[in-house]
């Protein structure tokens, strides 16, 4: 991916190469494309993330593993990439998001908390001695504007989807979503199509053992009924592998 001839420019982040590439940046865009998957699909009245948990060993509890977080009452992220990169920039989310709700009593809006990470990670991206984060977020929720869905990269870019990917994989997920999203849907077919999107490319049979297949999924989501973002305990996980199944 990276021609011999340019690794010379990858030696400090504020070096671009003769082609105005940052090769720190790129290296941190493949650290993420070779993290689990997460998918989300907004729907009409709500948002829904899906995340694959990968254990680096057997031995590994994978209960401890954490996909998907709550940053405040109403929005979730999912992580892909370097998970200790994540917990930093979640925590300030999480600072951001109380901060706003001491000063304006109100909620605080995504697009805002999402240009706050941003702005972070592309700090990272412009001074010696630090090194980009490794991480891509996925972050779902609703505020005033209704429901919202978006990433944000190791540049510090950040995109605002219907329905979107990040990590392995995550352009074949793209790809299906693009054939068979409809905007019209609710939060019961954005979970559906989340999960077609995930076994679509994960081979993993909807027959497949539902409980061990609950082990190595996460899933939040949020609604307009409650304004609430909820992970979903195994227990319900498994409940609804096995309702897909009897489908």
């Amino acid at each position: 991916m990276f021609p011999t001839q340019s690794m010379g420019y990858d030696r400090a982040i504020t070096v671009f190469s003769p082609e105005g590439r940052l090769y720190q940046v790129e290296y941190a865009t493949e650290a993420v494309r070779h993290g689990p998957l997460a998918v989300g699909v907004k729907a009409q009245n709500g948002v829904v993330i899906v995340g694959e948990k990968r254990s680096p060993s057997k031995l590994v509890d994978l209960s401890t593993l954490k996909k998907i977080l709550l940053i405040d009452d109403h929005v979730g992220t999912a992580i892909a990439g370097l998970h200790a990169d994540a917990r930093k920039l979640i925590d300030q989310a999480r600072v951001k998001a109380q901060i706003n709700r001491l000063s304006y009593d109100e909620a605080i809006a995504i697009q805002s908390l999402v240009v706050d990470i941003c702005d972070t990670k592309q700090m990272h991206t412009q001074y010696g001695g630090v090194r980009p984060f490794g991480v891509s977020l996925l972050v779902g929720g609703i505020d005033d504007n209704g429901p919202q869905l978006y990433t944000t990269d190791p540049s510090g870019s950040f995109w605002g989807w219907k329905a979107a990917a990040i990590g392995k994989d995550a352009d074949a997920v793209r790809d299906f979503f693009a054939d068979n999203y409809n905007p019209k849907i609710d939060v019961d077919a954005a979970l559906k199509l989340a999960l077609d999107a995930i076994e679509k490319v994960s081979g993993e049979e909807a027959s497949a053992n539902s409980k061990e297949r609950a082990q190595t999924l996460e899933i939040g989501m949020i609604n307009t009924d409650d304004m609430l973002f909820k992970v979903l305990e195994n227990g319900d996980v498994e409940a609804i592998l096995d309702a897909r199944k009897a489908a």
